[in-house]
């Protein structure tokens, strides 16, 4: 929460000093980036922390992080003015080129990251995170102010990010240590191949959109599309960073068999959270980017409206594909961002040509609908409970009716969007929160059984949990490096 609090005033800051334009220059290369990050880490970590031979693994998977960072890093740079040039953003090839940087840093670090999430040290993953923040921020203010432009993203994400990989190193206490050996090389290739795939689909179409709407509607409407789209994704910032750090290595350990209820009992707390946050923005969606942004923003709150859903779904899938890697599934998760990809991609094309931004955001919201059917199929034939599932995917959506119609009531009778925004959140949040107290606290119950009985079948002189041994098989950027993605300028 210090973390996305901080992140939210540097969107504040961004939106207030950047035309439309700019900012929409500015979502171009974040989303390049982004996409780009997750070839790098090509599901390196992810089999590290799932791994019962983490130590004997390391070399071979540094070298393998090294190498595959660098080419792609050199791709980057080499074809930064032809991507530019696609993406309908001119001149911004010099910030591509140095922002390629990012990705050689990024395979530096996968061995020390991987080590502190399969420990569960989050105290040490907290500390990078705002040191991480901290620097990047005070730099791209500076640079922003100083007259730098979008350049200003670019350099302070490199700075950062070195600065964040040496404390992985630090903290952890990894040292730099490279070898090469084939059979395990094989193995963690075979792993990583479909969850780079995977990451590359997620990603590839979560920045989609934006390409489209920027090729076929104007830097200017992506601009408000942007910025909409950020504001939608704050259910996934608030639980993302908290679940991702965890679900994987936990889900490791604790899901097995048929009819597992290991992600029922998961997903509870985050859908009500989910559901209450995206309720919240899509009702107020007017008042908050009025009295956030501007004025001259009000023209993205249709489009907030819209996307505040597809933000609430998304911890749902995202939770989902963390629950797949643990069980080995890392085929059957490339396939489903394949099928993601057939429905999505239309829809946005349709959608953008006849309602511009909002009818990306449609596409959006329909196509994860749709999504949301394939994964409950898939978990299905994994073993998972779907029933137990069901059952705690419903009473948010049931208590959420109420707490909406309370903060509607109220914005209607509101004089300012300050009033609407504080009047209307608290009062739809208290509504929210009576009618679901009950079964909150069942189902935190639930979840702290099952990590009682998880401690009590652990061995007495067990420093560090190791995953269960699962068939390699094996997304959607679940296990993300922190130090790799850009969240903390998005």
């Amino acid at each position: 929460m210090v973390l996305r609090l901080g992140t939210f005033s540097v969107g504040i800051f961004l939106a207030r000093t950047f035309s439309p334009e700019q900012f929409g220059l500015y979502a171009v290369v974040l989303t390049v980036q982004t996409v780009m990050m997750t070839l790098a880490d090509f599901g390196l970590s992810s089999d590290l922390i799932r791994s019962a031979n983490h130590r004997a693994k390391a070399p071979t998977v540094a070298t393998m992080g090294v190498l595959i960072s660098a080419v792609l890093t050199g791709a980057m740079a080499a074809g930064s003015g032809w991507l530019a040039d696609v993406l309908g953003a001119p001149g911004t090839g010099p910030v591509l080129a140095v922002m390629s940087l990012t990705l050689l840093i990024a395979g530096i670090g996968v061995v020390p990251y991987a080590t502190l999430q399969r420990t569960f040290r989050q105290k040490q993953v907290f500390v990078i995170a705002v040191v991480d923040f901290v620097v990047g921020t005070v730099l791209l203010v500076a640079l922003v102010l100083g007259g730098w432009g979008v350049m200003a993203l670019a350099v302070s994400r490199v700075i950062a990010q070195l600065v964040a990989v040496i404390l992985q190193f630090v903290l952890s206490g990894e040292r730099p240590r490279y070898g090469f050996n084939r059979s395990l090389a094989k193995g963690v290739w075979l792993f990583g191949l479909p969850v780079a795939g995977a990451n590359l689909l997620s990603w590839v179409l979560l920045g989609a959109d934006k390409v489209l709407v920027s090729s076929l509607a104007g830097a200017t409407v992506l601009g408000f599309y942007f910025l909409a789209f950020n504001i939608s994704n704050w259910p996934m910032s608030v639980l993302g960073q908290v679940v991702r750090s965890v679900s994987l290595p936990a889900f490791s350990r604790v899901a097995s068999g048929p009819k597992d209820r290991s992600l029922a009992t998961a997903l509870a707390p985050v859908w009500a959270v989910s559901v209450l946050v995206g309720s919240m923005l899509m009702f107020l969606a007017g008042p908050v980017i009025e009295l956030v942004y501007g004025g001259r923003w009000l023209a993205a709150a249709p489009l907030l409206m819209v996307l505040a859903a597809f933000g609430a779904l998304r911890t749902v899938l995202d939770l989902s594909t963390s629950y797949l890697l643990a069980r080995g599934e890392s085929g059957r998760v490339l396939r489903l961002q394949v099928a993601w990809m057939v429905v999505l991609l239309p829809l946005l094309v349709a959608g953008t040509l006849t309602g511009s931004g909002i009818g990306a955001a449609v596409g959006h919201v329909a196509s994860s609908i749709v999504l949301l059917a394939l994964y409950a199929r898939s978990l299905t034939v994994v073993g998972v409970d779907i029933a137990a599932v069901w059952a705690v995917f419903w009473p948010p959506l049931v208590a959420v009716i109420p707490a909406a119609l309370t903060t509607w009531l109220i914005t209607l009778a509101g004089p300012n969007p300050l009033v609407d925004l504080m009047g209307g959140g608290a009062a739809g949040t208290a509504v929210y929160g009576m009618v679901l107290y009950r079964w909150m606290r069942q189902r935190l119950s639930e979840a702290r059984l099952l990590g009682a009985d998880e401690v009590l079948e652990e061995e007495p002189d067990t420093a560090v949990p190791t995953a269960r041994p699962v068939t390699v098989k094996t997304t959607d950027p679940v296990v993300q490096h922190p130090a790799t993605t850009s969240e903390a300028t998005s």
